[in-house]
């Protein structure tokens, strides 16, 4: 189904080329020109700033466990943490086998030597073979965990073959989870025409937001996530309210349109660093999980099957609403012709003010469940945002069903190829896949070449 589909209900007519979902090769060029464009400008536009010093200082975490005693902590261990320029500081590990370091705040970006005392290790305790007693970490993120081997290497190593079902769950979930963004976006896209760079941003405004209410607030995470939605409609309605309905009634263009999304993601993403203090956080609840293993082929949480069902409940109701409500049908008929949307009664400015409120929610939404894989940091858009054009692009620009496939298929995709390349250089096979799809079929998977009305 397309966004872009002539709705039932508005008179037929000729043959042409809408704005909508479904694309020729001129739409798909009028999406990707603001694209590249916009990565010159990436290119030479200020990043963030430094992160700066934490307020309470930093921790220097550390856990051991004994592999030849079933894992059993190791308690009573000396550790020993020197900041460069700074003083020793001292620890021992815990009934637990954790020690906790505290460096004062002074030594935000500094190196810290972290050493173990072997001669402290109780009896029956050494270290693995072959494995260093110090560590070398960086103050760049308010807790940094150290791991020191302790005891037989008894790890069984999996080759390639072995990892594959996992990676294809990860990139499942991952996918179903980049399908909500890149549905806001290809809506937002479908009904005016706008390619949206602060899109991401609006992807991290959900991560911080629930970051906010559940540790600074005390909110659970549960009452967290539906009032981050509720935000975030208001955050959509606002910003199409007094941004991008004034441009749009004053018909400024849509590469000028660009130019202010662009000006717009470095503002909030320099916001959102500033509030986070440009610090990788973790929520107080669900950060972590015990896994269950399934049938030997990968590990899988109660927390990342809830959030599964909550991506599919959730696209299924709005493909659904496109589908077969009242208001679905008009923002279609919006996107494949506003000015005969309007001729035939249809409040074009209410339509895409709701569509504006929908795809922030849903980017909200993945935000708040990407915060789990990613980290609470201010850098989660930024590290979509290519990705989510990579699969609205693939899947179909306008198609509702193309953004779903298009997030399935770069989410597999990019976990398979860290098999392979470096898992720094993950993302690079997703937008290979993109320029391939260009090549051979530019609508995409899922978008036809043209629309017959």
């Amino acid at each position: 189904m397309q966004i872009g589909t002539r709705a039932a209900d508005t008179p037929p007519r000729p043959q042409t080329r809408g704005r909508g979902g479904i694309l020729s090769h001129r739409s798909v060029l009028r999406f990707l020109a603001p694209l590249l464009l916009a990565l010159v400008i990436l290119g030479v536009a200020p990043s963030a700033q430094a992160a700066p010093a934490a307020e309470d200082g930093y921790r220097v975490t550390v856990n051991l466990r004994d592999t030849s005693n079933d894992n059993a902590p190791v308690e009573g261990v000396d550790i020993t943490a020197t900041p460069t320029g700074g003083e020793a500081i001292e620890a021992t590990t815990d009934a637990d086998g954790r020690a906790v370091l505290e460096i004062p705040a002074e030594f935000q970006g500094a190196t810290v030597l972290v050493e173990l005392d072997e001669s402290t290790l109780p009896d029956g305790a050494a270290m693995r073979e072959g494995a260093p007693a110090e560590q070398t970490v960086t103050l760049n993120i308010s807790t940094v965990g150290v791991t020191f081997l302790i005891g037989e290497d008894n790890r069984n190593v999996m080759t390639k073959w072995d990892r594959v079902p996992a990676s294809i769950y990860n990139g499942l979930l991952f996918g179903l989870i980049m399908a909500m963004a890149a549905l806001g976006l290809s809506m937002v896209f479908g009904t005016t025409g706008l390619t949206n760079f602060s899109h991401g941003e609006l992807v991290t405004f959900g991560a911080v937001c629930t970051m906010l209410l559940n540790t600074s607030l005390g909110v659970p995470f549960l009452l967290a996530v539906p009032i981050t939605v509720v935000a975030a409609v208001g955050v959509g309605w606002l910003q199409d309210r007094f941004l991008w309905a004034p441009l749009r009634h004053r018909g400024i263009g849509l590469i000028a349109m660009m130019i202010v999304s662009i000006g717009l993601q470095f503002f909030l993403r320099n916001f959102f660093a500033y509030i986070t203090g440009s610090r990788t956080e973790v929520y107080d609840e669900y950060a972590t999980g015990a896994g269950s293993d399934f049938a030997g082929l990968f590990t899988y949480t109660t927390r990342d099957i809830v959030i599964a069902g909550v991506c599919i409940v959730v696209l299924a109701l709005v493909i659904a609403g496109l589908s077969y409500t009242r208001l679905g049908r008009a923002t279609r008929a919006v996107a494949d012709n506003p000015a005969l949307a309007a001729a035939t009664g249809i409040n074009v400015d209410r339509v895409v003010s709701t569509v504006w409120m929908v795809g922030t929610a849903l980017a909200a939404l993945a935000g708040t469940f990407l915060a789990f894989q990613l980290g609470v940091t201010y850098q989660i858009g930024q590290l979509v945002l290519l990705l989510l054009f990579a699969a609205c692009c693939v899947g179909g620009l306008g198609s509702v069903w193309g953004a779903l496939v298009g997030s399935l298929i770069i989410g597999v995709l990019i976990e398979l190829s860290a098999l392979v390349i470096p898992p720094d250089l993950k993302n690079a096979g997703a937008l290979l896949l993109l320029v391939i799809i260009l090549l051979v079929r530019p609508q995409g998977l899922l978008g036809r070449r043209e629309r017959i009305g």
